[in-house]
């Protein structure tokens, strides 16, 4: 059973602890996901083999966590990510961000720049409410998203359809990355698959581009999806993190 931790906003926000060694590691979740995905678990599997503390969590309107998911936005799920980061860890930490966790990781890496000592990036995906959501609906649906307040989208990955809120869009252009500088001054490690239609390498590429980092590598996986899953993505996640923690002394 998970732990709950109440946020400053009122959220209740559910999550695992593992504990062990300094710097820790927070794990970032994408859009629609919840901290019982592979990669959560595998990486929690890894904290216990190797004795480091370890956090998932779910953001609100997510997983175990309060709240309603379409109430939700960036926003929300930044000061969740920045709540669990500040009351449930000590010291500095890395923090692992998958799809839309890696726009998430970089938002918390601004808010905590004392905390946040190094980032993995899986399949980051900065902006995508606005330069894969807004940019790729057409006119009919920009005036249903703004005149009904959401738009229904048909899912990849599941029956229910895909709704996407104007709250979600008119918040994410408040937390944009990729249009001012990014500063990421520490070991950053973006890690994406050629053939992910979700977040596409170019994404990877103008995030490396335009990130001002002394210590920023992608690695680019021929053939990996959007979950990078497998048992190779896995073992490149790992290998990924103990290159950043072995940079930052951990």
């Amino acid at each position: 059973m998970p732990e709950y931790l109440t946020t400053p906003q009122g959220r209740r926000i559910a999550y695992h602890r593992t504990k062990g060694a300094g710097p820790g590691v927070v794990f970032l979740g994408g859009f629609r996901s919840d901290m019982t995905g592979t990669k959560a678990m595998a990486l929690e599997d890894w904290a216990g083999r190797t004795g480091r503390a370890f956090v998932r969590f779910d953001y609100s309107g997510h997983g175990a966590s309060s709240e309603a998911f379409l109430d939700g936005c960036i926003g929300d799920w930044a000061e969740d990510a920045v709540a669990a980061i500040t009351a449930l860890t000590q010291g500095p930490q890395v923090l692992v961000g998958s799809s839309m966790g890696g726009w998430i990781a970089l938002l918390a890496a601004k808010a905590l720049p004392e905390r946040v000592a190094g980032l993995v990036g899986i399949a980051a995906a900065p902006d995508f409410t606005e330069d894969s959501m807004w940019a790729g609906f057409s006119d009919s649906q920009k005036l249903a998203l703004t005149t009904s307040g959401q738009l229904d989208l048909p899912s990849d990955y599941s029956d229910a359809p895909y709704v996407i809120t104007r709250k979600l869009i008119e918040d994410g252009r408040q937390r944009l990355v990729l249009r001012d500088p990014l500063p990421l001054p520490m070991p950053v490690r973006l890690l994406q698959g050629t053939a992910d239609t979700d977040v596409p390498p170019a994404v990877a590429l103008r995030l490396m581009d335009h990130a001002e980092s002394p210590d920023l590598r992608l690695t680019l996986v021929k053939g990996a999806d959007h979950r990078f899953s497998t048992p190779d993505c896995l073992a490149l996640i790992e290998a990924a993190l103990e290159d950043v923690l072995a940079r930052i002394g951990g």
